[in-house]
């Protein structure tokens, strides 16, 4: 595929990742018409289910990444965490999009802070540390209250850690306890709220920011999510225009999802950026003119992006595997709660901390929506007892 030239349905999209990003990815493709292929280390994972064929492979096996790519008619991804070497071996085969050199920036931390410090981008005060040694100086230079990340591979709360004054003697175990590798220590910051926002770029260059979303956190998982943010249309339009930017600068095609915080002094940092789906937009199939999943297959076929429009106000409530711990969810207590739907990703063993699933709802205002999907939430723990 060239750049300017449409795929149109029928053609084969791969997705390098099958987990339930890949899934909602796939499912939105099927209906477009594509037929799908996706490549993940697990025969049974998420999107095997939808696919039309799934490849196994680790995200750094070189051959898997190539039967994935021979005969596709695009590549994407809904992982970044994809070898350097396979993602080549993808780009000399197939269109890939996002692109190799994107993803290699946005995959390591320890590349990507400073990428956006370098490139004018709003960060909060940062170092890098790559040493027990340069790990202590970089906490007492940031005021020793910090969030200390690796470099590579941690999400959902793994792979970080917060030190604050008073615990510097703790520092040595932290090192120890992130693996005794690269990280950036970043300084807390005193934050109003946690917003994300959403971008699309096809290969023509058309670009597309969805609004804001608002994001709660438990544990440093995202527990919940909410459309409209709710913020001031001057802090939406800064945000939205700060997407636009990046995912520009990056010459990114396809999704890139911008995690920003919003500081009680009403300033903008970027936290961390996600060239992919994201968790906060899943509430964008109940609520958006075009979800996310429909706008990736759009952009990396080069077909017009759809509209970003906000047509009702919509919320997510993720569903960890803790609630499946104690017997199977109460999913009719649920789904009783008035616009509300439930979304599983057929996740076959849950675990503490585990997506399973989500349920979403739509309501009247974004406080409407958000108390439908809690109140969903609150009702599915109350597990009908095995046995």
């Amino acid at each position: 595929m060239t750049r300017g030239s449409a795929l149109q349905p029928g053609k084969t999209l791969a997705i390098l990742g099958g987990g339930q990003l890949g899934r909602m990815t796939a499912m939105a493709a099927r209906t477009m018409g594509y037929r799908v292929r996706v490549m993940d280390p697990e025969a049974a994972c998420p999107a095997s289910f939808v696919a039309d064929e799934t490849v196994v492979g680790r995200w750094d096996d070189v051959e898997a990444a190539r039967r994935l790519a021979i005969g596709a008619d695009v590549v994407t991804l809904e992982i970044e965490q994809i070898g350097v070497d396979a993602l080549g071996a993808v780009a000399s085969l197939a269109p890939l999009y996002p692109g190799v050199e994107p993803v290699r920036i946005l995959q390591d931390k320890t590349l990507q802070k400073p990428w956006l410090a370098e490139n004018g981008f709003p960060v909060g005060p940062f170092r890098l540390a790559r040493s027990e040694a340069e790990l202590r100086k970089a906490v007492a230079a940031l005021g020793g209250d910090v969030f200390v990340k690796i470099g590579r591979g941690g999400y959902d709360g793994r792979g970080q850690a917060r030190i604050q004054p008073g615990n510097g003697s703790d520092l040595g175990v932290a090192w120890s306890a992130l693996g005794e590798r690269p990280v950036v220590v970043e300084k807390a910051l005193d934050l109003e709220c946690e917003i994300s926002v959403m971008a699309a770029r096809s290969p023509s260059g058309e670009v597309r920011a969805f609004p804001a979303a608002r994001n709660h956190h438990e544990d440093q998982i995202l527990a919940w999510s909410v459309l409209p943010a709710g913020v001031a249309p001057e802090l939406e339009a800064r945000a939205e225009a700060l997407a636009a930017g990046l995912v520009a600068k990056l010459d990114l095609v396809g999704l890139l999802c911008a995690e920003l915080f919003v500081t009680r002094a009403g300033e903008l940092f970027v936290n961390e950026l996600a060239p992919r789906p994201h968790n906060s937009y899943h509430q964008s199939e109940r609520g958006s003119a075009t979800s996310q999943f429909e706008q990736l297959v759009r952009a990396v076929c080069d077909l017009p992006l759809g509209s970003t429009e906000l047509i009702t106000p919509c919320a997510i409530a993720n569903l960890l595997g803790d609630r499946w711990l104690d017997g199977e969810p109460n999913y009719a207590a649920a789904l009783a709660v008035p616009g509300v739907r439930l979304h599983l990703y057929e996740k076959k063993a849950p675990r503490a901390g585990r997506k399973m699933g989500h349920l979403s709802a739509v309501g009247a205002s974004a406080e409407e929506a958000l108390e439908r999907v809690l109140e969903a939430r609150r009702r599915i723990s109350n597990c009908l007892k095995n046995g």
